[in-house]
């Protein structure tokens, strides 16, 4: 079963300049959650591509048989592909996107910026140390709804209603080797969090912002939102904040 079953889970791509952006959504979810943001940088002229990660969009037992090597080989083809087309990439990601986004910084010479938004380097949740165990005797957990200041924000959130425990475990392993992997990230860096946000350590932003080599980097810490900054009640400032980085960062003759 899925959370809004009537959106369309399917990855895009928003033909544009010679500017490229990845945007990755996040864990159990789909590329609607970054659609807003996409289209707002595409009506900016710049190439948007919305990929959508192994084991989404299908059912939750396939995407409990997910390791989290096919979620960075799928961007790793995503990145090559959006190459052939434009001379600058960047990329960003929600949640799960911005450990894979961050993790692609880390390994990538490709990429010329990273937006990390809600970075789940480190999560709120205690029970994430049970999740060795837990996989084993329960591996699939129901849901608690998602925090948002913004009601209607809910109506881009195609999701599972359940979390995939042996994935989930996947998730803390991919944070621990993206934490490992901060120093290695030396291009520039656009953080994002919310100060509401229930599902990660109030730290996280400061955590990535201290552990990247990036001369250039931003952290935006949002009053009124929670986990889902992409769509939540200040998406917007998201959006524009996002652009003008990338600005920043981008060749100005390409934009």
């Amino acid at each position: 079963m899925t959370i809004n079953p009537n959106l369309d889970p399917s990855e895009f791509f928003l033909d544009g300049g010679p500017v490229g952006v990845i945007l990755i959504h996040g864990f159990t979810g789909s590329p609607p959650e970054i659609r807003l943001l996409a289209d707002y940088l595409n009506q900016r002229g710049l190439t948007v591509s919305g990929p959508l990660l192994p084991g989404h969009g299908t059912s939750v037992e396939d995407l409990n048989e997910r390791k989290w090597q096919d979620w960075i080989n799928y961007i790793e083809t995503a990145l090559t592909n959006l190459r052939r087309k434009c001379r600058v990439v960047f990329t960003g990601g929600l949640s799960l996107g911005s450990l894979v986004s961050l993790y692609m910084a880390a390994h990538s010479d490709a990429l010329d910026g990273v937006m990390a938004y809600s970075p789940a380097v480190k999560v709120s949740d205690w029970r994430v140390s049970l999740l060795p165990l837990a996989k084993y005797f329960m591996p699939i957990l129901p849901k608690n709804g998602d925090f948002v200041t913004e009601p209607d924000s809910l109506a881009y959130n195609w999701s599972y209603e359940a979390y995939p425990l042996r994935t989930a475990h996947e998730v803390i392993r991919l944070s621990r080797e993206v934490r490992r992997s901060l120093p290695q990230v030396n291009i520039p860096l656009l953080i994002v969090q919310g100060a509401l946000d229930p599902a990660i350590d109030p730290e996280c932003a400061q955590i990535v912002s201290d552990g990247v080599s990036s001369k250039e980097k931003e952290v935006l810490m949002l009053r009124n939102s929670g986990h889902l900054v992409t769509t939540d009640s200040e998406w917007e400032y998201v959006a524009e904040t996002t652009y003008q980085f990338i600005r920043a960062h981008a060749p100005e003759e390409l934009l």
